[in-house]
């Protein structure tokens, strides 16, 4: 993806942004073991004051990730969030915890013993958001909403039924799953704003 395809990407995602307030950013880099081999190139080339949510399989792995990516999120005041990791989250002092949607009820565990962490979710369905909503997560991951390599085994949401979930889920709401700038005009009213992965790969 060139410069110029990130640029429009980020300003379609601002443009959705009604979370800012709550100082929640507008764009999100997901990480991926198979589909982004360079995480912090990906990094590198964010816009100032976005997000990282860290995924990786192997302990070992994620951890290099993490401490690679330290001196990059401070540089361009990035929020750097782990996936499933709280203690590598702490000990990184992350801005954050990522869970996947089986084990979004942890994040009201870890909302009480970090009450200033920023606390996400994955969500597939409408229930799942109300999950985190009730967990106390302060956003979910909603996804896929358009067709992706990531999740090929699973119907694609649509713009139409993704938006009307967002709408219905009571917290702030990102659009994940087949991003570009193209399609995220027709996400409409009711995101914080988008994730990607290709979207965002160097």
């Amino acid at each position: 993806m060139d410069s110029l395809s990130r640029a429009k990407l980020a300003r379609a995602a601002r443009s959705l942004n009604r979370d800012r307030d709550k100082g929640l950013p507008a764009l999100v880099l997901m990480t991926d073991d198979e589909r982004l081999p360079d995480p912090v190139a990906a990094a590198r080339e964010l816009p100032r004051g976005s997000m990282i949510v860290l995924r990786a399989r192997q302990t070992s792995h994620r951890t290099k990730l993490a401490e690679n990516l330290r001196p990059i999120v401070r540089a361009r005041n990035l929020k750097l969030v782990i996936a499933n990791d709280p203690a590598l989250a702490d000990r990184v002092r992350a801005a954050g915890v990522h869970f996947s949607e089986n084990r979004a009820r942890e994040a009201l565990h870890w909302r009480a013993r970090r009450p200033k962490w920023l606390i996400t979710a994955a969500a597939h369905s409408l229930r799942a958001c109300h999950v985190a909503k009730r967990s106390h997560a302060d956003a979910v991951f909603l996804a896929p909403v358009f067709r992706t390599k990531s999740h090929s085994e699973r119907g694609q949401l649509g713009a139409v039924r993704a938006r009307m979930i967002a709408q219905q889920a009571a917290l702030p709401v990102y659009a994940l799953g087949g991003i570009g700038s193209r399609r995220v005009a027709s996400l409409g009213r009711g995101f914080t704003g988008v994730a990607a992965i290709g979207a965002l790969t160097p």
